[in-house]
């Protein structure tokens, strides 16, 4: 009995369940996050990299250089640690996952919107929005404000929570690392504006390869857990549309999921982009931001509650 349950609380579902409590309880770490840190390491090496004539080999270069050594050196000390301490690994894995997780920060900071729309302080709101969109927000009315949240909340919710639950559920702690990593890159390399457009290719594609799987998974599971079929429908007539191949699917379930329409024209860099409306329903407004946050928590329950259901069958039998 005792040897089933030791062999149960160190199972990689029960890692994910303990991971994001901590996230939870503790949200992103106070003093250094080492994320601001790879950050920093990234810019150096983009301005030692990306010069004047800057190709796809040096961007595959600087993502090499990035992200090969954090994997090997978790990947080294797990086959270490298998060897040596069970309970050390569970350990490892517990606090690697916890640290690329970003489930409570992602609340937060679209509380940070939603608390200055709901007493009407417009300028603050927009302030708040520009911390998590590249789109310009200086003139932003409600309903784009409202929209940019609520879709940020829902495709961040595979990139900052269910795309590493994934990966370590594959791979375990150097899974997580590794698309962690290669999201993170996509989000700080990946444009296509003259600077990044060469430079940020492979990171933007390697970032869509990693994504493929968990994004449909996370469409699927708003889906579960919202309007089914209105969720459904949106994602195959609506998803190929959009402009990310990974995104699309995940915003367009989660409005459908809501009974929502987000989406539509928006200002980047001075330009109107003609973007779809997603989902299906009344337009999206303030109330739906917390809705969009509580669509995000169901979901990590019900991955933890499959996944711990999976493990536990798989121990006993």
């Amino acid at each position: 009995m005792m040897e089933w349950l030791i062999s149960l609380l160190l199972s990689v579902p029960f890692s994910i369940c303990l991971a994001l409590l901590l996230d939870a309880w503790l949200g992103e770490p106070k003093k250094f996050h080492p994320l601001i840190g790879f950050g920093n390491a990234a810019n150096w090496v983009e301005h030692k990299l990306n010069q004047d004539r800057a190709s796809r080999a040096s961007g595959l270069l600087a993502w090499h250089i990035m992200v090969l050594p954090l994997v090997l050196i978790i990947g080294a000390l797990s086959v270490w640690l298998t060897n040596v301490s069970g309970y050390a690994l569970f350990a490892l894995n517990v606090v690697t996952l916890y640290v690329c997780v970003g489930q409570k920060s992602l609340i937060q900071h679209a509380d940070w919107i939603f608390q200055p729309l709901k007493h009407g302080d417009m300028e603050g709101a927009r302030e708040k929005v520009g911390w998590i969109v590249s789109r310009e927000t200086s003139e932003m009315k409600e309903y784009q404000i409202t929209s940019a949240t609520v879709e940020s909340v829902l495709e961040n919710g595979n990139d900052a929570v269910f795309g590493a639950l994934f990966w370590f559920a594959i791979l375990g702690a150097p899974g997580a690392v590794l698309f962690r990593a290669a999201n993170t890159l996509d989000a700080m390399w990946g444009y296509k504006n003259p600077r990044y457009k060469e430079f940020g290719f492979v990171a933007a594609r390697l970032d869509d390869a990693m994504g493929y799987v968990p994004a449909r998974l996370t469409a699927l599971s708003y889906a579960l857990l919202g309007n089914t079929s209105i969720a459904l429908r949106c994602w195959k007539q609506q998803a190929s549309a959009c402009s990310s191949p990974n995104g699309g699917p995940v915003m367009t379930a989660g409005a459908g999921a809501l009974n929502i329409t987000i989406g539509g024209p928006a200002v980047y860099h001075g330009k109107l982009q003609d973007k779809i409306f997603m989902g299906e329903g009344d337009k999206v407004t303030a109330e739906d931001i917390p809705r969009a946050c509580r669509l995000i928590v169901r979901t990590s329950i019900l991955w933890c509650g499959l996944m711990l259901a999976v493990s536990t069958v798989g121990v006993l039998f």
